[in-house]
């Protein structure tokens, strides 16, 4: 799928009737990513203290690589990185 080729009129649908999901851990809503699984195999992941910001889009490919990593430690900051 490419993600420039979306039609912009069906993204905001997209967007306006999405159904943000937020972690259970999370303090209220604030101060964390929020994802929304959208048609066409696309998923939208934003800052909830900054919804009107564009979110970035992924395929659902490429989220679950994003999880798959995040799970297995791979996207962590190395304390040399500090």
């Amino acid at each position: 799928m490419n993600k420039n080729a979306l039609d912009p009129a069906w993204l905001e649908a997209q967007l306006r009737n999405a159904r943000w999901l937020i972690s259970s851990r999370s303090s209220g809503g604030t101060n964390c990513v929020q994802v929304a699984f959208l048609d066409k195999g696309l998923v939208a992941l934003r800052d909830s203290k900054n919804p009107q910001n564009p979110p970035h889009l992924f395929t659902d490919a490429e989220y679950d690589a994003f999880v798959d990593g995040i799970e297995r430690g791979e996207l962590r900051r190395h304390s040399s990185e500090r």
